[in-house]
C-alpha cells in the first residue's frame, strides 16, 4: 500500500518499462467514472485545464483547492505536503521523508490503525501515498457522500499522528524490505551511483528511498522521527486538494471545521545548494548477476518553472531527439538494432537536477558505440536548432496527451497534485502550459547550449560483463560532434458502443488467440505476432514513419497478449479520428512484417523474459512459475512470453502463419467509446472488414491445472538478499461461476491487492513487519507489482488461488510461509465472521465501480463479458454480491481452498538450506526489533510450530537458470 514515486515529467513519453520499474515504483491508477463533460484541446496561449476551482488559504497557512470536474459519485482527495527527500538535511538521517509516508497510516489516539482502517473500508475507499524528491502526497478516492468522514480522519492523522516505538522499528523493518525488494532491479542501483557522482552537496544525492545504512540504522532513530514530523508536516507547507462531485463552499467549511485548529510550525528550512560542476565525471556499476549493460549520460538540469523557459526547453528538446521520433532512435533500435531501449528523463524538481539520456544495449562491445551516439546527438543539438513543424507536433502530443489524461476524477486530482506542490497553487499547470506553448526552436537551442555542456556531463554505465576500455575516457562534446555522421465492404461482426461525452475516442479489438495457442516448441509465438502487429509498422509506413505520424496526434496503438486473449488498444482525439484510423489500422490489417523488426521484437521478447522477469523481478518470476507448475501438461504451463527455447525456434515465416490463421473477423470482438458517431463506428467497421473472413484459431479445450498432494514445493535457486514466496491451488471458478462473489469476497478479506485492511498485509506486514505486503487472488493478475487493479481483457477458462507473499529477509522465508498458510487455514476451516463478512461485502459494493473506473477498465470490462458470457461486471457483482449470505461465502471456501493441499514456489539464495528447514519440519523463529504483545509472540510460537509435513520428494530445487528455458 505503501509506495515510493517519483513524478514524471510532461514530455517523457517514451520511457520503457525497465526505467519505469526503477523511476516510478508505483504509478497511481486513475479510478474515477466517466464524465458527462471533458476537457476539449486549448488553444494556445489558454488555460489548458478546463475547470473551474475554488482556492482558499486558511489563516494557519493550510491551502484548500476545490475543483468539481463533473464527474459523478466519486471524490477523490490528495495531500501533497512540500516535504521529500530534499528535505533530510543531516548527514545520517536520509529515507525519513519516505519513512513518513509509511508512518502516517500508523494512527491517533482518536484512531487508531485498525479503527482508521475500518472507515476508510466501509467508505469503499482506496487509498496510497507516494514519496518523491520534493513532496509527499497522501490520497483516497471514495464515493462522495463520505467526504466529511475522510476529511475529518485526515486532518487528525496530519495533526495528531502518535506511534510507539514498537511501531516504529516495526515499520523500518518493512521499510528495509521495500529497499532490498527494489535490489533486484540494475536501474535502480544504476541511478543511485549517477546521483552521489552528480550532487556532493545538495540533498539529491540520494534516493528518496535514502542511503542504505541509514535504513538499516533507522530503528534507532525514533526521537529524530518525531523531530522530523514536527518540523515538516505543518499547514503552510500542506495543500489539501478535493476533486469529483463536491460543492466547494461546503467543502470549505469542512476543513475550515477539521483542519483549521492545526498550528503553524517555525522551522526555517536550510537545503545546502549545490556548487557548480567542476568537470566530467564517469562511474561505473558492476553488476554480480547476468543483465543486458545499461548506459546514462546525465546533465545538469534547471530547477522546475511555470515562468522561465529553460526546464521546459531543455525536457522539450530531450524528448524530441532521443524518443520514439526521433532519428538517434529509428537508428539505434530499429535499423542497427544494438538498443532495446533508449529513454530521457528531466524531471519536474524544486531544485536544479539532472536530465538523464540512457540506453539498455544488447551485446556489452557495443556500449561505447551507443555512448558516442547519445554525445554526437547532444552536441548536435547545440549547433542545430529542432524545426518548428517537428516543435509544433510535439506541442500538440504534449496538449492532446495531458487532456487524454484527464478522463477520471483522481487522474484529475493526481495531475494537479504533482504541480501545485511547487507554490501550494491551481494555476501552476496552466501557467506552465503557457510555458510550453510559448517555446520557440531559438528557445530549445538555448537550453541546449547552457545546460549540455561539458563540465556538467555525468556518464553512468552497468553491467555483468566487461565494457569497452575506453568507455572510461570520456570525449569532449565539440569532438563528439567533429566525429559524427549523418546519420471497404460491412464486416461481420457487431461493434460494442460505449457512448459518452470524452471526446477521447478508445477501440478494443479483442481477437480470441493467445498464448494457449502457441505450437510445441514455439513458445512466445502468440507474443510475438501481436508485438510484430502494433509496433513493426504496415506495408506502407515503417515504425519509425508510424511513430512520427501519431506523435502530434498523441494518439497510441498497443497490444495486450494473455492465455486466451490477445487485444489491441486504440486511442486518440475524435478531431483526428480519420488521420488516426489511415494510420493505424493498417498495422493490423496489412502489416509490414519486416526481418529488422522482427530481429528487434525477437530480442526484446526474449529479454523481457530472461532479465526483466526472471532476473530483475523476484516477485513476477515466482508468480509466472507457479502458474506454469500448477498448469503444467496444459496449454497454460508456459509463460505469455515464452520459453528462451521456444522463442529462439520462431521464425518470421511463423509469425505469418500465425497472424493469417489468428486475425480472422470470426475470432473478434469490437467495442468503442467516447465521443463516438454512427460514422466513425462505420469507418471502423470497413477498415476492419479488411480482415479475412473465418473463425480463427480453433478453441482451446477446457482444463484445470493438476491439485496438488500436500505441500509440493519448489525453490528457485538465485543469487538475491530477499525470499519471494507464492503458493496456490487450481479452481474451476471463474466469472461465470455461480461461486465467483462468493470466493470474490473471500480473497478480499484474506488478501486484497494493495489493501492495508486485508488479513494477510495485517498479520505478516502490518504486526510483524516482515515485508512489503501479502495479497491473494482467485483470477491471475500479470504485472500485479506495478499497477493497482489488473488490466480487462485477461479471460480465462481455468484459475488459480494465489497467495502472493512479498520478499522478506531469507531468514524469515520459512516463518512467513508457515504465517501465511496459518492464516489461510483458519479461513478454511472456520470461515468468515457476520461482522467480517458485511465489511467486506459493503467495502465491495462500492469498490466495484472505484476499480472500473476509467474508459479503459469500463471498455475492457465489458467485451470480457461478452467472452464470459456474463452480464456487466459491475451490476452483475452487486446483484451476486446482495444476494450472498456468510453461509454461502463459507461454503465456497471450503469447497474451492485448501491449506493442506497447495503448490507453492519460492525464490531465495540457500536453497538447500532452506529444503532442510522444511522437510524436517523445524522449528523457526522470528525475532523483532522493538517489543510486541505477547499474545502476538504466543502466536509466533504456535506458528514456528506449525507441522507442515512437506516429503521430501516434494519439494524440487531448480537454479534459476533453467527456469522457462525450455
Amino acid at each position: 500500500m505503501l509506495t515510493t514515486t517519483l513524478s514524471r515529467p510532461p514530455f517523457a513519453t517514451t520511457m520503457p518499462a525497465a526505467v519505469l520499474a526503477a523511476l516510478l515504483a508505483f504509478a497511481p491508477q486513475a479510478v474515477a467514472a466517466p464524465a458527462p463533460k471533458a476537457a476539449a484541446a486549448a488553444p494556445a496561449g489558454a488555460d489548458v485545464l478546463p475547470f473551474k476551482a475554488t482556492e482558499k488559504t486558511l489563516p494557519n497557512g493550510l491551502k484548500v483547492i476545490v475543483v468539481p470536474t463533473g464527474f459523478p459519485n466519486l471524490v477523490s482527495v490528495h495531500i501533497p505536503v512540500q516535504t521529500g527527500s530534499r528535505n533530510e538535511v543531516e548527514p545520517g538521517k536520509s529515507g525519513f521523508a519516505h519513512f513518513f509516508e509509511h508512518m502516517m497510516f500508523r494512527g491517533t489516539p482518536a484512531y487508531p490503525p485498525e479503527k482508521y482502517q475500518a472507515i476508510i473500508t466501509k467508505a469503499g475507499a482506496r487509498q496510497n501515498a507516494y514519496t518523491s524528491d520534493d513532496l509527499t502526497n497522501y490520497y483516497t478516492t471514495f464515493a462522495k457522500e463520505d467526504l466529511e468522514t475522510v476529511l475529518k480522519v485526515e486532518a487528525d492523522r496530519f495533526q495528531h499522528l502518535s506511534y510507539p516505538v514498537e511501531a516504529f522499528k516495526t515499520e523500518s523493518r518493512a521499510v528495509l524490505g521495500e529497499y532490498n525488494k527494489n535490489s533486484a532491479n540494475p536501474m535502480q542501483k544504476l541511478f543511485e551511483v549517477q546521483r552521489e557522482a552528480a550532487f556532493s552537496t545538495h540533498t539529491y544525492r540520494h534516493t528518496t528511498m535514502g542511503f542504505l545504512k541509514d535504513i538499516e540504522d533507522m530503528p534507532n532513530q525514533y526521537e529524530y522521527s518525531k523531530v522530523f514530523f514536527d518540523r515538516w508536516y505543518r499547514p503552510e507547507r500542506t495543500t489539501v486538494i478535493i476533486a469529483g462531485d463536491v460543492e466547494p463552499a461546503k467543502a470549505v467549511a469542512m476543513v475550515e471545521k477539521y483542519w483549521g485548529a492545526w498550528k503553524r510550525g517555525s522551522f526555517k528550512s536550510n537545503v545546502p545548494a549545490e556548487p557548480a560542476p567542476k568537470g566530467a565525471q564517469y562511474r561505473h556499476v558492476a553488476w554480480q548477476t547476468p543483465t543486458l549493460p545499461l548506459v546514462t549520460v546525465a546533465f545538469r538540469a534547471p530547477a522546475f518553472s511555470d515562468r522561465q523557459k529553460d526546464q521546459a526547453a531543455l525536457s522539450m528538446l530531450l524528448s524530441l531527439s532521443f524518443g520514439r521520433t526521433s532519428t538517434l532512435y529509428k537508428r539505434l533500435v530499429q535499423d542497427e538494432q544494438k538498443v532495446d531501449q533508449l529513454f530521457d528523463f528531466v524531471p519536474n524538481r524544486v531544485d536544479p537536477t539532472l536530465a538523464t539520456i540512457g540506453a539498455r544495449v544488447k551485446k556489452p562491445q557495443d556500449a561505447l558505440y551507443v555512448r558516442d551516439a547519445i554525445l554526437e546527438t547532444v552536441a548536435r543539438l547545440r549547433d542545430e536548432p529542432v524545426t518548428a513543424g517537428a516543435l509544433a507536433d510535439a506541442k500538440s502530443a504534449n496538449k492532446y496527451g495531458l487532456i487524454r489524461s484527464l478522463d477520471n476524477t483522481e487522474a484529475i486530482a493526481s495531475t494537479l497534485a504533482s504541480y501545485v506542490h511547487f507554490e501550494r497553487s491551481y494555476g501552476t499547470l496552466n501557467r506552465y502550459y503557457r510555458v510550453v506553448d510559448s517555446l520557440t526552436p531559438a528557445d530549445l537551442q538555448a537550453a541546449a547550449r547552457k545546460y549540455l555542456v561539458d563540465n556538467a556531463m555525468v556518464v553512468t554505465t552497468l553491467s555483468h560483463e566487461a565494457l569497452p576500455a575506453a568507455i572510461g575516457t570520456l570525449p569532449k562534446l565539440a569532438d563528439a560532434a567533429q566525429g559524427a555522421k549523418a546519420a471497404g465492404s460491412a464486416a461481420d461482426f457487431d461493434v460494442l458502443v460505449q457512448k459518452s461525452a470524452l471526446p477521447q475516442i478508445r477501440f478494443k479489438l479483442l481477437f480470441a488467440a493467445g498464448s494457449a495457442h502457441d505450437p510445441k516448441g514455439k513458445e512466445g509465438l502468440a507474443a510475438l505476432t501481436a508485438a510484430m502487429v502494433a509496433a513493426s509498422g504496415s506495408r506502407e509506413r515503417k515504425i519509425d514513419e508510424v511513430t512520427k505520424a501519431l506523435f502530434p496526434l498523441a494518439a497510441s496503438f498497443s497490444e495486450q497478449t494473455d492465455k486466451e486473449m490477445t487485444t489491441f488498444t486504440g486511442s486518440t482525439h475524435k478531431d483526428n479520428w480519420n488521420q488516426y484510423l489511415g494510420i493505424a489500422l493498417p498495422l493490423l490489417v496489412d502489416p509490414g512484417f519486416r526481418e529488422e523488426d522482427f530481429r528487434r521484437l525477437k530480442d526484446a521478447q526474449k529479454n523481457a523474459l530472461v532479465l526483466d522477469l526472471k532476473d530483475n523481478n523476484e516477485e513476477e518470476f515466482g508468480k509466472e512459475r507457479l502458474q506454469a507448475n500448477v498448469f503444467a501438461g496444459t496449454p497454460y504451463g508456459h509463460p505469455v512470453l515464452g520459453t528462451a527455447k521456444g522463442i529462439d525456434a520462431i521464425t518470421l515465416d511463423d509469425v505469418r502463419n500465425f497472424y493469417r490463421q489468428a486475425y480472422q473477423q470470426g475470432a473478434l470482438r469490437v467495442g468503442i467509446s467516447g465521443d463516438v458517431s454512427d460514422a466513425m463506428v462505420a469507418s471502423l467497421k470497413g477498415a476492419l472488414a479488411r480482415l479475412p473472413a473465418g473463425t480463427g484459431l480453433p478453441a482451446t479445450p477446457a482444463l484445470r491445472g493438476r491439485m496438488p498432494n500436500g505441500l509440493e514445493v519448489e525453490i528457485i535457486e538465485k543469487n538475491t538478499r530477499a525470499t519471494a514466496i507464492s503458493f496456490g491451488l487450481p479452481i474451476e471458478v471463474t466469472r461465470s461461476h455461480p461461486d465467483f462473489a462468493a470466493l470474490w469476497l473471500a480473497k478480499t478479506w484474506l488478501g486484497e491487492h494493495r489493501a492495508s485492511s486485508a488479513r494477510l498485509y495485517q498479520r505478516i506486514r502490518e504486526e510483524r513487519g516482515l515485508n512489503y505486503g501479502d495479497y491473494a487472488y482467485i483470477e491471475a493478475f500479470p504485472r500485479g507489482m506495478f499497477q493497482f487493479f489488473p488490466n480487462p481483457n485477461l479471460g480465462r477458462k481455468a484459475q488459480l488461488f494465489e497467495v502472493w507473499i512479498r520478499p522478506v529477509a531469507p531468514q524469515n522465508g520459512h516463518f512467513a510461509l508457515r504465517a501465511a498458510l496459518f492464516e489461510l487455514d483458519k479461513l478454511v476451516s472456520g470461515g468468515l465472521s457476520q461482522q467480517d463478512f458485511e465489511t467486506t461485502r459493503d467495502y465491495l459494493m462500492k469498490n466495484v465501480f472505484v476499480m472500473t473506473a476509467t474508459q479503459d477498465q469500463q471498455l475492457g470490462y465489458a467485451l470480457d463479458a461478452q467472452w464470459y458470457r456474463t452480464p456487466e461486471f459491475t451490476r452483475m457483482m452487486r446483484e451476486a454480491l446482495a444476494k450472498l449470505s456468510v453461509a454461502d461465502v463459507n461454503a465456497a471456501i471450503r469447497k474451492h481452498l485448501s491449506s493442506k493441499n497447495l503448490s507453492a514456489v519460492i525464490i531465495t539464495r540457500d536453497a538447500a538450506g532452506l529444503k532442510d528447514k522444511l522437510v524436517s519440519d523445524a522449528f523457526s523463529p522470528i525475532a523483532y526489533d522493538a517489543q510486541k504483545p505477547q499474545s502476538l509472540l504466543d502466536e509466533d510460537k504456535q506458528i514456528g510450530a506449525l507441522k507442515l509435513g512437506i516429503r521430501p520428494e516434494a519439494v524440487k530445487i531448480t537454479p534459476a537458470a533453467e527456469a522457462f528455458a525450455q
